[in-house]
């Protein structure tokens, strides 16, 4: 009697070897805990960027403001509001703008124009943000921003 090899293929050797439906389920599970668990905390940072960068804005436009002052000798009146810091106003020759590169500076991160108050409550102007909500107060996303 002969001993003959027998080529039986290994369940590593396949030549269709691929994912089985398990893994798959497996892999989208944890993929599934892991959006759970960090969509809560970039949608936090989301906010967060945009109150920051509210206060940033308003530093700048308050900037451009004591610019406007420097040359024209006053703050723009609640008539000429903030676009006299983009576009000269009418009969004031000693402007020497723009002080802010584009209008489009002039809108909050939730695309409402900022507020400018003249006299201010809290100093010779306010500029300010009233946050995502658009009324004064709220807290968090919707807490206001001013200089």
């Amino acid at each position: 009697m002969t001993n003959k090899n027998i080529d039986i293929p290994l369940y590593n050797e396949r030549k269709d070897a691929g994912f089985t439906l398990l893994e798959l389920l497996v892999v989208l599970a944890i993929m599934g805990m892991l959006a759970a668990i960090i969509a809560p905390q970039v949608i936090k940072y989301l906010g967060s960027s945009r109150s920051q960068t509210a206060k940033v804005q308003v530093q700048n436009i308050s900037a451009a403001l004591e610019l406007f002052k420097l040359d024209v000798g006053r703050y723009p009146g609640p008539d000429e509001g903030l676009k006299s810091l983009v576009t000269a106003p009418q009969g004031i020759p000693s402007w020497n703008g723009p002080y802010l590169k584009d209008a489009a500076a002039l809108n909050d991160p939730w695309q409402t124009p900022y507020g400018y108050r003249l006299p201010g409550r809290k100093g010779e102007f306010d500029v300010f943000s009233l946050g995502s909500d658009h009324s004064e107060g709220g807290t968090g996303e919707a807490k206001d921003v001013t200089n």
